[in-house]
């Protein structure tokens, strides 16, 4: 059992692996996983960007249909979230005292809490498209005692344009780009980069804004004598 879990995660992590899973799986595959990213804590390493991208450009080579995995998917991805909201607002605050698991990350959970509070109800929609974050932000939103009707709102939004984006994105690769599945590997790499970006730049600023110039600081040194 261990060995078949292990091989399927190595398999999401590899291009040529994740090509012959949506390939095997289908449409069901595909929503399955964009399912259990968004609504379960155990989903936080799923590779959602790229498998909807590599779906995409599968979609657009005739290996899927489209309409198998667009709309589908986009109600996947809100069904998902809806679970984590309930369960964020079941548990409340004794959400960030649970036990840490292979499957739940405190840290995860404070990184979108502190995100959260950064951007509000935008956080619905910006968290989609942020790999860990999307995964952890319905808890959050729930336990936060988020209105649901808004938050519903944000959250059909944010899965329409974060499945939308990625599946058509990949779907226009494969109509305009010869022979892109087998070059999808690139293709993978660049959506995986692009999706931490946003965490590489907002590292980067910390570190610059936690360093102190000693020059900056004499100024206040000399007038406070």
């Amino acid at each position: 059992m261990l060995d078949t879990i292990l091989h399927f995660l190595r398999a999401l992590y590899n291009p040529e692996g994740l090509r012959e899973l949506i390939r095997s799986g289908g449409a069901p595959f595909v929503c399955a996983v964009i399912f259990i990213e968004t609504g379960f804590f155990v989903g936080f390493f799923l590779p959602g960007d790229s498998l909807l991208v590599t779906a995409g450009v599968f979609a657009a080579g005739g290996y899927l249909p489209l309409r198998w995995i667009l709309v589908p998917g986009i109600l996947c991805a809100i069904a998902g979230d809806q679970i984590g909201y309930w369960i964020g607002r079941a548990m409340g605050s004794t959400l960030y005292t649970r036990k840490e698991s292979f499957l739940f990350r405190r840290k995860h959970l404070e990184r979108a809490h502190a995100f959260y509070d950064k951007h509000g109800g935008k956080t619905v929609i910006l968290a989609r498209f942020m790999p860990i974050v999307r995964t952890f932000c319905p808890p959050v939103t729930g336990a936060a005692q988020m209105n649901y009707f808004k938050y519903l709102v944000y959250d059909i939004f944010g899965a329409v344009l974060w499945v939308g984006s990625m599946i058509l994105g990949g779907y226009f690769l494969g109509k305009h780009v010869p022979n892109i599945e087998h070059r999808i590997h690139y293709v993978i790499f660049a959506v995986i980069f692009i999706s931490i970006l946003p965490a590489i730049i907002g590292m980067l600023r910390a570190w610059r804004g936690s360093r102190v110039s000693p020059s900056a600081t004499a100024p206040s040194q000399v007038s406070g004598e």
